[in-house]
This record gives C-alpha cells, structure tokens and sequence, in this order.
C-alpha cells in the first residue's frame, strides 16, 4: 500500500474482467473488499476465486457496505443508470469514493453520486484482460491509468494508482471520448486486423498463420512503439503501386469485403509515410490511384 494511503473498504459493482481484478489487486495491497456484486455464473465464479473475502450481494448492498471506495465496472451504456439508480435509492453516501471503471466517461455521469454527497472519480485501466489471474501480473509490469478527477481527490487518486502498480496519466473531461478512441482504435482493431490477416493467409494454404504472424507483429509492434512513423515498411511505404494492385486483386477474389478496410489502411499509411518524407508525393501518385480504385492507370 502506498504510503499516504489507509486501509480502505472497498466494493465492487459488477465483478466482471475488469472489476473482478481491480478487486483483487486492491485486496492485494492491503485494503478490504468486503462486497462485490455478479448474478452470471462467471461472475460468481471470479468472485469466489478472486475475491475469496467479499460477500456476492446485491449491487445496491455493495455500495453500502463499501465505506470509503465504491468500483463500478459495469458496461460503458448501463453506467449512467447504474450510478443515478443508486443515487435514488439511498445505497450511496458522503465522503464515499464512487469510481467507475469506463474509458469513455469521465465525471459528468458520476453527478448523481455528487449530488448526494459522494466523490466521483473516472479511474480507466488501459488494459486488456481476460478475468482471470494472469491479469494481476500484467497489473504487476505497470498500466497506465486514465484518470479524471476533482482536485480533491488528486491524492487519493495517485494513492489508488500506486496501490494498483499503475502509471497515473491526467485526462482532462472533455478529452475521455478521444482518449477512449484511441485505445478501442489501437487495441480492438489490433485484434481485428490480426485474424483479418490469419483468415487471409489460410486462404493462401498456410495452416498455422500464428506461427507465421507471431514474429513479425511483435516486431512491428515493437518498432512502431519505439521508432514511430519511422518503422513503416512494405509496398505502401516504398510506393510500390503494382504490387498493392495485386494486393487488392487478390484479396478482391476470395475475400471482398476485406478489400475496403485494406484499402482504408494503405491510404491513411500512405498519408503518414508522405507526411514524414518516407514517400515523396509524386512517386504516391499511381499508388494513390490504385487506393482510389484505379489500378488501370499502373503499368508494368
């Protein structure tokens, strides 16, 4: 536990991925989950696992029986009426911590919770997880933390941050949807992108893509976290016109409607390797026209 920070009791309202694990990192670290609240099997299953401490409750009991720091992780669209609902009834108090779990929201929804007393705090990890233990090693390397919070609470937030292994990053209310873009655009077209070129290599007769893909994502990856822009390669990146032509004519047989997504891909990579001199403009033009879907103006 941090050094400013006290032992606090905790509850979470919906024990799901990521509420379930933010509860046991918590625990972890010295505080006292006492209640957390899950109805699908799962959910009671991640309890009793990863929460051995805290009683299954309602989410209304959750909420009163977590004195300091209440952690709402429910869905980004049930969080508006989750919070006013509690409010409503009672279930919430002053002085208690209400934080939600959501990138995409920042206080405005917790306003509810204010108006009763209570201190809101937006407090998103920048993390995939999948609910189970491996996520609280992940925790352990260091995620960042998307915080939005009253200067109040500046200090209770760090406290949090620590206590949960995090890197602490301001974000101001009205950028929370451009913050949340930007990770949903890195991460979960990550995913897309990754078994759209798995699909896309099965269809040439690779039988274990993965191991094809493995190495040279991580590389990529590695390199673009590292080097930016500068890590661009491939056809686009050296204007190869007539190579992406085949690309698209390829791709346009066996899978079209992957053909709109390359094509929306290589010209925004297009756009960048211009912009930082990889791609002078005059040697993009017959690329440019093949993305615009005109490869008959490229010549072999």
């Amino acid at each position: 536990m941090s050094a400013q920070s006290r032992s606090l009791t905790v509850g979470v309202i919906g024990a799901g991925r990521v509420g379930a694990i933010l509860g046991a990192a918590l625990a972890a670290a010295g505080h006292h989950v006492v209640a957390a609240s899950g109805v699908s099997a799962a959910a009671k299953h991640r309890i009793a696992t990863l929460l051995p401490q805290a009683r299954n409750l309602p989410a209304d009991q959750v909420a009163r029986e977590a004195h300091d720091l209440l952690i709402i992780a429910v869905p980004d669209d049930a969080l508006a009426a989750v919070v006013a609902g509690l409010a409503g009834i009672g279930a919430l108090h002053p002085g208690q911590v209400v934080a939600h779990t959501s990138g995409a929201h920042g206080l405005g929804v917790l306003e509810p919770a204010r108006a009763v007393g209570a201190r809101p705090l937006a407090l998103h990890p920048a993390m995939t997880f999948t609910g189970t233990p491996a996520d609280l090693a992940r925790l352990d390397d260091g995620v960042s933390f998307g915080v939005t919070a009253p200067p109040e609470l500046a200090v209770i937030a760090h406290d949090l941050v620590d206590d949960l292994q995090g890197q602490l990053e301001w974000i101001d209310e009205q950028d929370r949807p451009l913050y949340h873009a930007a990770l949903a655009h890195g991460a979960n077209h990550l995913v897309t992108l990754v078994n759209e070129a798995a699909d896309r290599l099965r269809d040439a007769g690779v039988t274990h893509p993965e191991k094809v893909l493995a190495p040279l994502l991580r590389a990529a990856l590695e390199n673009a976290l590292a080097s930016g822009d500068a890590a661009l390669t491939g056809p686009v990146s050296r204007g190869d016109a007539g190579t992406v032509a085949k690309h698209v004519a390829a791709m346009g047989a066996v899978a079209p409607d992957s053909v709109p997504a390359y094509l929306a891909l290589a010209r925004r990579t297009a756009d960048r390797a211009i912009a930082v001199g990889r791609l002078r403009p005059t040697d993009a033009e017959p690329l440019l026209d093949v993305l615009a879907g005109k490869p008959e103006t490229v010549h072999s």
